[in-house]
């Protein structure tokens, strides 16, 4: 069954949010947009994390989903592969183009309407990177879309927040479980005026509809589409302050829990390919 809610709701709140924060993001030193425009040979640190399970990338036509500003999106091309990005927030677009330049082409849509804009069957890789999949109500929809833009042979590579991880209480003083684990019907709904990145800006959007979804039901939906596990790696860190007062950044800037982080699947790597 399709858990999708109406689009009009969830997608202009979520879409407001982003729209308003990229260019705070952008200006952040997290994202590291300077060391990019400074260094032609610079990554990001989420690609960087994972540059030994991604393989050779020279030639390959690729497409990151959900790509926000675009600093993941424009890593990729740099190890070689031929990157489209995707997003549903114009002003992240915006942002993006001005850091990529031609080195990369960008479309506007939703995720679920990316067979629209994109060539289906057209790509040897399809990229999503750390925090995406919370944003969409149903896997199984966003593993359809998934297959469908992958050529036979090509491959999905993903790098997400573990949804152990989604489902604990951001706001205590030690790992305690507060959210869902498995997909929901109805979305979390929060009003934060803040953000995941050092910046002295002030927001006005504050609403979000989020999901998680278990990991059980993210592989499930990639096999019921054809897609062939290949890799899956869980990590002990994610690449921000998911639980502030819990975590301790290390010199990799990941984020681990500051007393025994072998407690906690903190993000994943899963690799799949469509036969």
């Amino acid at each position: 069954m399709d858990n999708a809610p109406d689009p009009l709701a969830y997608i202009a709140v979520n879409k407001a949010r982003w729209d308003e924060r990229a260019p705070a993001h952008a200006a952040s030193a997290d994202y590291g947009v300077e060391r990019f425009r400074a260094d032609p040979t610079h990554l990001s640190d989420v690609v960087r994390f994972d540059r030994s399970r991604l393989g050779a990338l020279t030639g390959l036509r690729g497409v990151h989903l959900q790509c926000h500003i675009g600093t993941d999106t424009l890593s990729l091309a740099r190890l070689g592969a031929r990157m489209s990005g995707l997003d549903f927030s114009a002003e992240s677009l915006r942002q993006a183009r001005a850091l990529a330049g031609d080195a990369v082409d960008f479309h506007e849509s939703d995720v679920y309407a990316a067979l629209d804009v994109l060539e289906p069957g057209g790509y040897d890789l399809v990229y999503t990177g750390i925090g995406a999949l919370c944003w969409l109500p149903s896997i199984t929809r966003w593993a359809a879309v998934v297959a469908g833009l992958l050529r036979p042979g090509g491959r999905l590579f993903l790098r997400e927040t573990h949804p152990l991880l989604w489902a604990l209480d951001e706001k205590a003083t030690e790992p305690v479980l507060r959210y869902p684990y498995f997909e929901h019907a109805e979305p979390l709904v929060f009003e934060e005026y803040d953000t995941y990145v050092a910046t002295d800006a002030t927001f006005t959007h504050g609403g979000s509809h989020t999901w998680n979804h278990g990991l059980g039901e993210i592989v499930t939906a990639l096999l019921a589409e054809g897609l062939r596990l290949v890799r899956l790696d869980e990590h002990d860190s994610v690449p921000w302050n998911a639980l502030p007062g819990q975590m301790t950044e290390s010199a990799d800037g990941e984020w681990r829990l500051t007393e025994a982080p072998e407690r906690l699947a903190a993000s994943y790597t899963l690799v799949a390919v469509r036969d």
